[in-house]
Parts: C-alpha cells; sequence; structure tokens
C-alpha cells in the first residue's frame, strides 16, 4: 500500500531531510487519505525528483536506475514508486531492476517484468539471460539461450561466457555446452577472450583437456584467465607435470601469475614432491610480491605438507595473520599425511576453539587417512562428528566414511554408513564395491553391480575395475566373461585401466590365452598391463611363456619396473631353473640397477630359495645392512622352502630380540614351522604373542594357529578357537573339517559338513579337498563319490585337480584300481605327478605291478628326478618279491645320483626335541633306549605279536628282516618316549614319513600291554593307539 511504501521510504532514509524546500512537498504530494476495510491507503499525486537526493544509490537513478542498488528493500520500495507512476520507468530503467531483482535471488518477479516489458531492446533479453543463469537455472537459461537465437536477438559476450559457465557448473550439461561453442564458432565471437576461456574451461571441468588445449592454442588473445583456466583442467585431471609445463609456456610468453595461477602451480610442485622445483617457485612468489597472498600461503603449506616437511608447513602457517577455513585444513592435512595423526587431531581441536567454521573438507580430510584397523578409535569419533555436525548429508563427507571402513576391513559398517545415505554419487557406490572387494565379499561386489545396471544407475571404468578385481579365482570365470562383455558393450575396453583389470582378472581365473588376447588387442600397453600378463603366468605356474612375455616387453621397449622384475624372477621354480633363468636374470638386475630396491632383493632371496641353493639366499640376506621386516620374512620362507622348521623359529627369536614387530606373514610362518614340527609349547608362545599384539582376528594367524594346534594333536584347542556352529565362516567350518579327518574322526567330518549345510553356508574348494581326503582315510568309498559328484551338482563348483586327486587316493587305496584308472583317462584336466603318484602308492598297497607300471613311467615323464617315483617303484617290487626289479631300480637311483628321503621320528620333551633315524645310536642314551626296545618287544611277542616280514624290504632272511623292523626310527621313539615320560600319561611321537604296518601293530600292542595312550603323527595324519585300538580302524 503507498502509506506503507511511503513509511517505508522514510526510514530508510528514501525521502528527503530536507523536504519542506523539494519542488513537491510530502505534503502535497498527498491527494487524500482513505479508509477502506480497516486499511488506510494514501494516494500521492506528482512525481518525484531523485536526482539531488542525499543517498547516492537513489540520487543516480535517472542515470542508471537500479544499478546501485545494494538493498532489497530500497529497490522493492522505489520500484513500488514506480508502479504507481511517481517515478518514471524507462526501458533502461527495467533493465536494471530486472538485473536488481535476479541479484538478490529472486528471479520471478524479475521474469515478469521480463515479459509484461512493451518493449525490449538486446540488453534487455542479455539482462535476463544472464539473470536466469545466475540463480542457477542452467536449463531454463539454455532455453532462454535457444529463444533469443529463434528471434535472432545476438547475446553478448558477457552472456554467452556465463552461459559456457553454466554448463560447466551443472555437471550434466555437456552437450549443451558444446552446442553452445558450436554457436560461438560459427559468430565469430571465439575471438573475444572472455568467451573462449569459458569454453576452454568447460572442457577442462568435463576431462577433456585434450579438447581444452586446442581451444587455448586457437585462441588468438589469452589472459592470465585463460592460462589459469588451463591448468585448472590439468590439475583436476591429476597431472601436476603439464600443469607445470603450462607455467613455463606462461612465463616465456611473458604473462605474469595471479594468485590463482600461483597457488595451481605450487600446488603442482607439492604433488610432485619436486623441492628444487618447489624452491624456484618460491623464488617466484617473493619476486612477484605474492607471498602475502592468502590463497599462496594455503597452497605453501599443501606444498610442504606433500613433501613431507611438515615443519616447514607450520611455518608458514603460523606467520598467516588472518587464516580462513582452507588454512587450517591445509596445516591438519599436512600432519595427518605425513603420519602424524595425533598432531593433526590437536591442531584440529585448536581450530574447534579458534576458528568459527569446521567444514566438510575438514572431517574429510582426517577421515583419509584413518582407514586402518589401528585408528578405528578415531575414525569412530570423527564419524560421531560428523552426525552431529549435519555433514551426514553430504555426499563427499560420507564417501570418504566409506573409504576409512573399507580401508580398516570395515565393510559391514561401510554398507550401513552407505544405505542411511541420503543421497549417493558414483563416487558412493565405487567405494562400496571397492570395501567389498578388498573384505573377500566377491558376490556382494558383482550385486551391487548388477543393482548399478538394473536401477540405471551409471557405471565407470572405477566401477568395472573393481567388479573385475572381485574375480580372483576360477570359479568367477563365467562371471568375469560377462564383465568382459559389458566392458565393451559400455565402450570402455580402449580404457588403459580397464584393460590391464582384464588381463589381471584372466590371470587369476586361469584364463591365460584370453589374457594374452585382451593385451594384444589393446590400443596402447603399458607396463602395468605387460605385469598383470607375466604375473598371470607365474600364477598358473608356466614360467616359459612369463619369461617369453617378458623378452617380448623388452624388444617393444617398455621399460621394466620392479614388479615386472620380481614377477619374472618367481617364475623361477625349480632347481633346474638357476641356470637357466635365474642367475641371468640376477645379471639383469644388476645390468638394470634394480638391485638396490628392496623388493627385488626379496625376491632374489626367495628365488635362489626355490631353485635350491639357500646358502645364496644366506649371502644375500647376511650382506644386507638395513634389513625391513619384508626382508625376514623373505628370509623365513626361504628356511621354511628347505624344511628347515628349526632355523625358522630361531630367526623369529631374532627378529623378537632385535625389536622388530612381527607381522601376519612373521607368525604365519612360525605358527607353520611349529606345527611341521609338533613343538606345542613353541607354538602355544607365539600364539599367545599374536593376540597379546591384537592379531587374534587375522584370517592368516587364526587358519596357522588352528592348524598348529591340529598338527600338535591338540584337537581341543581347534575347537575352542573356533566360534560357535551359528556364527563360524566357511573358512573355520574347513579348519574343523580338516582337523576332525586328519585325527580319525570321519564320521564327525560328515556330521559337520551336513551341519555345516543347514547353516546355510556354501562349501568351497577347500572344503571338498578336507571332505575328500577324510572319507579316502576312512575308507568310505561310496560316501567320497557322492560328495564328488556334489561339487558340480549341487554347488555349481568346477571340480579342480585336487579334487580328483581324493578321488584317486579314494579308489586306489580300497583297491578299486581299475576305477581309478578309468577315472584317471576321463579327468576334465591333464593328469599331474600327484596323480600318478597317488595311483603308484595304491599300486604299492595291493601289489598291482602292471599298472603300477604304468603309474611309474607317467609319473617319471612330469618328475624324473623325484626321489617317490624310485622309492615306490621299489617297495611295489619288493612286497611281491622281485628282488631283480629292486636292484635295477635302485642302481638307476644310484646313476641319477637320487637320494631317498631318510626316515625320521622324534620327541619332544619340555624344551629338548629328541630326533631318531633308521638304526640310530647317536641318543645320549642309546643303551638304556634299546634295552627298553628289548623289553617292549618280549612284553608284545607274550600277549601275541608276530611280526610282518612282508614290510621289511631287503632280500635277507627272517630273522634278519624282523631285525630290521625293530630298527625303525618310530620304535626307537616310542622306547625312548616310554622311559622318558612319567606312568599313565600320554605319548606324543612324530614321524616325517608313513607309518608302517608292523610298525602300527607295535604301537595297538603297546597302548593295550602297557597301558599308555599314544598319539603318533605321521605324514599324513594322527594315530591314537588306545587299549589295543587304532582311531584310524587299520585303514590308513
Amino acid at each position: 500500500m503507498i502509506l506503507w511504501v511511503f513509511l517505508i521510504l522514510m526510514k530508510i532514509g528514501f525521502v528527503s531531510r530536507h523536504s519542506k524546500t523539494q519542488r513537491f512537498s510530502t505534503l502535497q504530494c498527498l491527494k487524500r487519505v482513505e479508509d477502506e476495510e480497516g486499511k488506510k491507503l494514501i494516494r500521492l499525486s506528482g512525481c518525484f525528483s531523485l536526482s539531488d537526493h542525499w543517498n547516492p544509490e537513489i540520487s543516480c537513478f535517472d542515470q542508471i536506475g537500479f544499478s546501485q542498488i545494494t538493498r532489497e528493500t530500497t529497490g522493492r520500495a522505489l520500484h513500488a514508486l514506480c508502479v504507481k507512476g511517481l517515478v518514471r520507468l524507462s526501458v533502461l530503467h527495467t533493465n536494471t531492476l530486472i538485473n536488481m531483482y535476479t541479484k538478490f535471488g529472486r528471479v520471478k518477479p524479475a521474469r515478469y517484468l521480463f515479459d509484461k516489458m512493451p518493449v525490449r531492446n538486446q540488453v534487455s533479453w542479455n539482462t535476463m539471460m544472464s539473470g536466469i543463469v545466475r540463480v542457477g537455472l542452467y536449463l531454463e537459461g539454455m532455453e532462454f539461450f535457444r529463444k533469443m537465437c529463434d528471434l535472432g536477438i545476438k547475446p553478448s559476450s558477457f552472456v554467452i561466457a556465463s552461459l559456457v559457465t553454466a554448463c560447466g557448473r551443472s555437471g550434466s550439461m555437456f552437450r549443451e555446452g558444446v552446442q553452445v561453442h558450436g554457436f560461438v564458432a560459427k559468430s565469430g565471437l571465439m575471438s573475444d577472450v572472455y568467451v573462449s576461456t569459458a569454453i576452454l574451461h568447460l572442457y577442462g571441468v568435463y576431462g577433456l583437456v585434450s579438447c581444452s588445449r586446442k581451444v587455448f592454442e586457437e585462441m588468438p588473445d589469452r589472459n592470465v584467465v585463460s592460462w589459469t583456466s588451463l591448468m585448472v583442467g590439468y590439475s583436476d585431471k591429476g597431472e601436476p607435470e603439464e600443469v607445470i609445463d603450462i607455467y613455463k609456456g606462461m612465463r616465456g610468453e611473458g604473462v605474469e601469475c595471479n594468485e590463482n595461477s600461483m597457488s595451481l602451480v605450487i600446488s603442482s610442485c607439492g604433488l610432485l614432491k619436486d623441492e628444487s622445483l618447489g624452491r624456484q617457485i618460491i623464488g617466484q612468489v617473493i619476486k612477484s610480491g605474492l607471498e602475502g597472498k592468502l590463497a599462496v600461503e594455503n597452497s605453501l603449506i599443501s606444498m610442504f605438507g606433500n613433501m613431507g616437511n611438515v615443519d616447514y608447513a607450520n611455518y608458514i602457517f603460523d606467520q598467516i595473520s588472518e587464516r580462513d577455513t582452507i588454512s587450517w585444513n591445509s596445516v591438519v592435512a599436512a600432519y595427518a599425511q605425513n603420519g602424524h595423526i595425533e598432531e593433526s587431531f590437536r591442531i584440529f581441536n585448536l581450530m574447534r576453539s579458534f576458528h568459527d567454521e569446521v567444514n566438510s573438507t575438514t572431517v574429510s580430510t582426517l577421515l583419509s587417512v584413518l582407514g586402518h584397523v589401528d585408528h578405528q578409535k578415531w575414525g569412530r569419533g570423527i564419524h560421531g562428528l560428523v552426525i552431529k555436525m549435519g555433514f551426514d548429508s553430504v555426499v563427499c563427507v560420507c564417501n570418504t566414511l566409506l573409504r576409512m571402513y573399507a580401508g580398516a576391513g570395515r565393510s559391514e559398517e561401510a554398507d550401513l554408513v552407505f544405505k542411511q545415505m541420503p543421497t549417493k554419487d558414483l563416487i558412493s557406490w565405487n567405494s562400496l564395491m571397492a570395501s567389498f572387494v578388498n573384505d573377500g565379499r566377491s558376490l556382494d561386489a558383482l550385486g551391487l553391480l548388477c543393482s548399478m545396471i538394473r536401477t540405471g544407475k551409471s557405471v565407470n571404468y572405477v566401477t568395472f575395475t573393481s567388479a573385475l578385481a572381485a574375480c580372483f579365482s576360477p570359479e568367477f570365470f563365467d562371471k568375469g566373461r560377462i564383465l568382459h562383455g559389458l566392458v565393451v558393450v559400455s565402450g570402455l575396453f580402449d580404457n588403459q585401466i580397464i584393460g590391464n583389470a582384464l588381463v589381471s582378472m584372466y590371470g587369476k581365473i586361469g584364463g591365460m590365452s584370453t589374457s594374452r588376447r585382451v593385451l594384444l588387442q589393446m590400443p596402447s600397453r603399458d607396463v602395468v598391463a605387460w605385469n598383470a600378463l607375466i604375473g598371470g603366468y607365474t600364477e598358473n605356474e608356466d614360467p616359459d611363456k612369463a619369461l617369453a612375455a617378458f623378452q617380448t616387453l623388452r624388444v617393444e621397449g617398455v621399460s621394466a619396473n620392479y614388479i615386472t622384475v620380481v614377477s619374472v624372477l618367481s617364475a623361477c621354480l625349480v632347481p633346474g631353473d638357476l641356470l637357466e633363468r635365474g642367475k641371468p636374470l640376477h645379471a639383469y638386475i644388476v645390468s638394470a640397477g634394480f638391485e638396490s630396491d628392496e623388493h627385488v632383493k626379496n625376491s632374489l632371496i626367495t628365488m635362489y630359495a626355490k631353485c635350491g641353493d639357500l646358502s645364496s639366499s644366506q649371502d644375500l640376506f647376511n650382506g644386507l645392512d638395513n634389513r625391513s621386516i619384508i626382508t625376514w620374512n623373505a628370509m623365513l620362507a626361504a628356511n621354511a622352502h628347505h624344511g628347515h622348521g628349526e632355523e625358522v623359529l630361531k630367526l623369529v627369536s631374532k627378529m623378537r630380540s632385535f625389536g622388530l614387530s612381527l607381522d601376519q606373514f612373521s607368525f604365519s610362518e612360525g605358527l607353520s614351522a611349529a606345527a611341521k614340527l609338533a613343538v606345542l609349547e613353541e607354538g602355544q608362545q607365539l600364539h599367545g604373542l599374536a593376540v597379546k599384539l591384537g592379531f587374534e582376528l587375522d584370517c592368516f594367524i587364526f587358519n596357522a594357529a588352528a592348524d598348529m594346534y591340529s598338527k600338535c594333536g591338540e584337537i581341543g584347542e581347534v575347537v575352542k578357537m573356533l566360534p560357535p556352529s551359528v556364527n563360524r565362516s566357511l573358512p573355520s567350518w574347513n579348519i574343523l573339517i580338516s582337523a576332525l579327518g586328519r585325527h580319525g574322526y570321519f564320521e564327525e567330518v560328515c556330521e559337520t559338513f551336513h551341519e555345516m549345510l543347514e547353516m546355510g553356508i556354501k562349501p568351497g574348494h577347500v572344503t571338498f579337498v578336507s571332505l575328500l581326503t577324510a572319507c579316502s582315510h576312512g575308507g568310505l568309498v561310496d560316501q567320497g563319490l557322492a560328495y564328488y559328484d556334489m561339487i558340480a551338482r549341487d554347488f555349481g563348483l568346477e571340480p579342480a585337480i585336487e579334487h580328483c586327486i581324493c578321488v584317486i587316493d579314494l579308489l586306489g587305496r580300497s583297491g578299486r584300481l581299475a576305477e581309478a584308472e578309468t577315472f584317471i583317462s576321463k579327468m576334465p584336466m591333464k593328469p599331474n605327478d600327484l596323480v600318478w603318484r597317488s595311483l603308484l602308492a595304491s599300486c604299492k598297497i595291493h601289489r598291482d605291478l602292471d599298472r603300477g607300471r604304468k603309474a611309474a613311467e607317467n609319473l617319471s615323464k612330469l618328475e624324473p628326478e623325484d626321489d617317490s617315483v624310485f622309492v615306490l617303484s621299489s617297495n611295489m617290487f619288493a612286497t611281491t618279491g622281485r628282488w631283480e626289479d629292486v636292484e635295477n631300480v635302485r642302481k638307476q637311483m644310484g646313476f641319477k645320483n637320487i637320494k631317498k628321503k631318510q626316515a625320521c621320528s622324534w620327541v619332544k620333551l619340555k624344551d629338548k626335541v629328541s630326533s631318531f633315524g633308521i638304526g640310530d645310536r647317536t641318543h645320549p642314551q642309546t643303551m638304556e633306549i634299546y634295552e627298553k626296545l628289548e623289553d617292549i618287544k618280549k612284553l608284545i611277542k607274550e600277549s601275541g605279536y608276530v611280526a610282518d616280514t612282508s614290510q621289511a624290504l631287503q632280500d635277507t632272511d627272517e630273522e634278519q628282516k624282523e631285525h630290521n623292523l625293530w630298527n625303525h626310527s618310530e620304535r626307537l621313539a616310542l622306547a625312548y618316549a616310554l622311559m622318558s615320560t612319567p606312568e599313565g600319561s600320554t605319548v606324543r611321537i612324530f614321524k616325517n614319513l608313513r607309518i608302517c604296518s608292523d610298525c602300527h601293530s607295535v604301537y595297538k600292542f603297546v597302548s593295550r600291554v602297557i597301558g599308555r595312550r599314544i598319539v603318533l603323527r605321521d605324514q599324513y595324519r594322527f594315530h591314537h593307539f588306545e587299549c589295543g585300538l587304532c582311531s584310524c580302524k587299520d585303514y590308513w
């Protein structure tokens, strides 16, 4: 109402303080006052003269309209006078009024004014267009632009630049931006530096820096903003080298940096970690007088933080007189990214105390460095703060939370964060998928991809890279091929990262021919692609092709890196590879300058050990001045590979004495060594230390500890370690099935398997290996065959070579050798050495000479230097009395310098291990041991023991054969254990080879006659002797 308008004008000083001396006083303008429905209306007549008004925003109204108005209430009041005719409103004034309303974000009244204008000029259109874009109505702005073009109205260069910028800001209007670019090119506006700079920036925003570069190079004139926009494009794309090159070109053309361009250059130096260049840039900063600019100072903090110089970063921060949020965030990031987590939190607390604003970048910076299980306490605290401050609705913060939980292996928490996010972008989906993959939840990761495709979510190369990584074993072969098809359909096959991921995936799932074909089809092959192919060949134990790929890489001129060298060294697997491959590769490593690389040194230690030259591994290890935990672990693995369990435990002890923190691998190797040596006390100590250091939930250590307890005969400890059946994972079920089978509880194995199925757990490859092994050792032939059929039929798994070996052993042990031979001929894969070794062992048990010879011939072709070929053949001939054949086999062994693995049995009492060979007389208590052995012989013979001399595999008389049997290592160990342990206690004995049947009979008699419980662990399983019976039920 007019009275209201008038009072407002008085309040804000619109009405002149000297109104009495004006041409028209206020009273003269008041014509009458009316009362209408309880409201007073004041009608004014005449016009105001505003040129001599005391307020400069109003006094210039006649010349520039509403252009100077800074308060919306003033502008609206002035507009009200124009509506009532008290102030004349020309086209110029209307244009400025439209601009004023859009400036205050009120686009509706602006558009109303525009639509009601009786006459519009070009400025009117441009002003309205600019206003629409200003308030963020980008699509409406594009429609308005098209309308202008249809009406033949030429938009100004400023409007064009604004519209192009809007297409970039929207994040989804690239096509519209390209259309505007076409219009600009057609209209000849590319010569305008502001328009061309806006187009340059548009392509950079959408990651098309090559297009940005082309626009830049075609620009006739460039200003500092043009150069800066090009820098921004490369900076956002993560190419700091290009930013530095642009800066050099900029200086070459004599263009001076402003604070924005200098900030980009400084940040790029930090990302490159180039201290020399950084010092040069600092000199330019001082020379150009930009050292006091806040943006430059903030970038310097980031640069020093990236270079690891936290003290310099903190010094710059302390020198800033007026810090903004970016300053605080930069110094927090500097400390956090360099591992000073506690210090970063101290500064964060100071920020909250002395600075008003903590933004999403602050919490994201802290969360980004907390992705480790050791930092979860802080991570959860920041998560709580995120919720408290309302940042849980900010997508980028939630994405950082996802990555934090993913880095700590907490995919369940990541999934919960994802489900609670109000809005999700592509990064959110990709982050959760990566979390699932890292946590071993491959099916969940692939299910997430299906959800994205089904709901029409966009996907990119990152999505498919994670999905391809989820296919890590042969059981994912079909899924991997489907993913490959989706990649092709999505048009992402030419992406370098996708190509590398495909090569790697096919290597992991066993499709090496496809892996190689993918690599050859790639438009460009970098070292990562070649590494994936070489690594695939190595993992699939195809060293010839791995080395051939390495040679091709060198021929194509691709520079190898340390990963290439490590992968090729892994292709050297057996002693025969040392001279032909291993040492030439070592020579290449020296000539190529890789000898100082820690990873390569560790791989050399491993390579020499695998190739049978442990002394060279030891020499390399001893020659290192600085040994990391990885180097120690490599030496642990080298000794473990050679079966030197005692040396492994000694090395673990040395690591602890040197103050090194054992990691998962160290504990796993130590526990495995304790398991093989059956030294329970050492194993318990290592397990206790692992629990103390927080590794009790680590799957590798858990499995190694469970295996250790199982192999030390403590199956009760294994059961204690496992969670309740309702909470057991598949690995836990596998451990229990394997332990029960190893100890001869075959019925319990089957019951446990069916209980697992009832719990809804799907068995895997390892499950069936343990299950079939138990059936084989327990004589459960038909049940084992039924389980084998279930692998593919009921669970969709492809039977592996390990499953087939179990079936051959199952049939062979039971005497069904013809069926075993038929099974081998119909196997879906080529038989390996283990297949023929299993059949040969069964032929020896059942004295099948013809099939045994065939098995031996096939085994000799695959492993000509394997002693088991000759030993099993010799034993097979000996059991059938073919002594000439035995002699021939032994002569071949002598000619080829192949030595039989010597039998060894041992007993551990307290901290001392006493070991015995056949007929051993080196023990300090030898006389007492043999006297005890004679006592045992006498006792059990009186109880009915009769020696089975068929187990004495020498061509001698019966008396000598029996004498030889009583020299077996396990009998010497038994005598020593019985005389060295308290009566009534359990006797524990360990043997490196399979126990012979006569010794097995002796142990049964002893357990009954002497009344002692005896636990014997041989190469394959445990035998629990008690009251004259064995847990194996005489079937092993």
